[in-house]
């Protein structure tokens, strides 16, 4: 079942491409026309996308499998408990993984909205 796309995917996919950078204004555009096709069933957020490519042209990302954002989920304490990664594929957005490295931290979509820090 396809679902559309929710806020927390909309809202992190807003703050992890960057409006300067070429390859992620293209794929900023490909938002709008994003679906969700599914999710991780542990909690942690991570969706992989269903994109109607006749609407929109692939990004310079490269081709075949690219991260092509990255984000890393800094806390209050300054500690760095996971990221947040954007692949494609051949130049379309195919998947947003949340991954967590900390036994004491959760690293969810949701927490990690709050926690993003782009890199540069």
């Amino acid at each position: 079942m396809i679902e559309s796309l929710p806020a927390d995917l909309a809202d992190v996919l807003a703050l992890v491409l960057n409006r300067e950078d070429p390859v992620h204004v293209a794929l900023r555009r490909q938002v709008p026309y994003l679906s969700v096709r599914a999710r991780c069933t542990c909690g942690c957020g991570t969706a992989y996308f269903e994109l109607d490519t006749s609407e929109v042209e692939p990004a310079p990302a490269g081709p075949g499998t690219v991260v092509a954002a990255e984000a890393q989920v800094v806390v209050e304490t300054g500690e760095c408990p996971g990221e947040v990664l954007v692949f494609t594929q051949g130049g379309y957005l195919s998947w947003l993984e949340v991954c967590s490295w900390s036994d004491d931290v959760e690293v969810t979509l949701s927490a990690a909205r709050h926690w993003l820090q782009p890199r540069s």
